[in-house]
């Protein structure tokens, strides 16, 4: 009889997860395992591999949704199995898909007459960034070949604060990207000089409302003003997209008035993220267009499929129907009353936690005042002189109590400035603000005990780049001039 566990073979049925052969063995990495196993010990294999990570509502550097109801959940769980581009087999979907394309456009108060307004479902707000900026492309070329005039130099304008799809964008498709890089003076995109990089070779500019850097919103309206005065004086036709990835499930119910939508004439397309603070588990992106005619019918592709012809506006074509079922269930659920009373909620404690930070001793926050519900800070200048501790170290110590708290430079003409974010989402409550408050207050207690600089504070002090342990969803930032 072989008595070595390493080689028994003879789990069964009735064999208990941890009295298993595959317990003390590593879990597969180049090659899939000869034997099958049960679901139960599978499971266990799997889930316990993700064990050790942070839990996802302490992470407060993503700003995807971690936390639906058991409902949507459930709804979400039983539509796992549908292909969103069958649209032949599950025709209600498809409908779904157009009933939230137009309640997202009638937040942007569309002037769309048309009963089904134009839009398209993404993979996440990249894909629907991706999909506006290649109408603005294709529209501008249009028009250039139209004129006789060569296409061959495309551009877009946006503040170094961008995030990274579309540098993205910018690489895959070839068209450059002139960035104005923001500073001290102008934390957000100045209108004027966004204008001044502009020429015949432009196919938009791309505001950001709830800027991934900062939290921070461009001046959209500003934008379309000095826009108007431009064209209006060049003959150009060059369109606003507005990324509004965080913001555009933000503004309609905390700012109603402000005028940053399709209220203003240039703005031709807004894209966002159903899975931000539109509520929705990943992932899902949403893109609108003015009305049908600024969006390009060389991007509509339609297809025999199934023995049926498929219609399709995106960069994917399989693509999962969940996400729509769970972001058509919050509408229905919440209501907008329901929703401006989270979205009012989760500004309420990001501003508390924004005030409190404020209150301590060795930081400055970025802003007065926030718009949306994340914000930064950096540290106070004179006592960053002294301190033999950065950021970055904060950084560190707040992860060994579960929080995931980024810390990162500034872009373009602010690189040298450190500084750490917070986003606060749906199911983030008071009392957990108060959890991190003091976990930060104890962890800066620690470092103030230091009697020898930190590798992090020896690296910044010679100027020597430091890479935060977070992944902090903005760009490069290297574009800027």
């Amino acid at each position: 009889m072989n008595l070595n566990p390493f080689e028994t073979n003879n789990d069964t049925v009735t064999t208990s997860v941890f009295g298993s052969r595959e317990m003390l063995e590593p879990a597969p990495v180049d090659k899939i395992p000869k034997h099958p196993t049960t679901a139960e010990i599978a499971y266990r294999i799997v889930k316990d591999e993700t064990y050790a990570q942070t839990q996802p509502r302490l992470n407060l550097a993503t700003f995807v949704t971690t936390y639906m109801d058991s409902y949507a959940t459930k709804l979400m769980n039983e539509a796992i199995a549908i292909n969103y581009i069958d649209e032949t087999e599950y025709p209600r979907i498809a409908v779904m898909c157009a009933k939230c394309i137009n309640i997202i456009a009638n937040l942007w108060n569309t002037p769309e007459e048309n009963k089904w307004k134009t839009g398209a479902l993404g993979i996440g707000s990249s894909e629907a960034c991706m999909l506006g900026g290649v109408a603005a492309w294709m529209r501008w070329k249009k028009r250039r070949e139209e004129a006789g005039k060569p296409t061959t130099n495309p551009n877009f304008v946006i503040s170094s604060a961008y995030q990274v799809v579309w540098e993205k964008f910018s690489q895959l498709w070839q068209i450059e990207m002139r960035t104005i890089p923001i500073t001290t003076e102008n934390p957000t995109l100045d209108p004027k000089a966004a204008i001044e990089r502009c020429d015949e070779n432009t196919i938009c500019i791309v505001p950001i409302m709830g800027v991934t850097w900062t939290g921070l919103n461009d001046d959209v309206e500003e934008l379309d003003k000095e826009l108007e005065k431009y064209n209006k004086t060049t003959g150009y036709d060059i369109p606003i997209h507005v990324d509004a990835a965080s913001g555009g499930f933000i503004m309609p119910f905390l700012y109603p008035d402000h005028k940053w939508d399709f209220r203003l004439k240039w703005v031709q397309s807004i894209s966002t993220s159903g899975h931000k603070y539109g509520l929705v588990y990943p992932g899902l992106g949403w893109v609108i267009w003015r009305d049908k005619n600024y969006l390009p019918e060389t991007m509509s592709f339609s297809v025999n499929y199934l023995g049926a012809e498929v219609t399709q506006v995106g960069l994917n074509f399989s693509r999962p129907a969940a996400q729509i079922l769970g972001q058509y269930y919050q509408f229905v659920r919440l209501g907008f009353e329901g929703y401006k009373e989270i979205q009012s909620n989760t500004m309420k404690v990001a501003e508390y936690i924004h005030e409190q930070i404020g209150k301590m001793k060795p930081f400055v926050n970025y802003s007065k005042k926030i718009c949306n519900p994340l914000f930064i800070w950096y540290m106070e200048p004179e006592y960053e002189k002294k301190a033999k501790w950065t950021l970055y170290d904060l950084q560190d110590k707040l992860r060994q109590s579960g929080w995931m708290v980024p810390a990162y430079t500034l872009p373009s003409k602010l690189e040298k400035r450190i500084v750490m974010r917070v986003v606060v989402r749906q199911g983030f409550s008071r009392d957990m603000a108060d959890q991190l408050l003091t976990d930060i207050a104890n962890a800066v207690a620690e470092l103030q005990k230091l009697q020898y600089p930190t590798t992090t504070k020896i690296a910044t002090d010679n100027s020597v780049k430091v890479h935060g342990s977070v992944y902090t969803h903005t760009g490069t930032g290297k574009h800027g001039k």
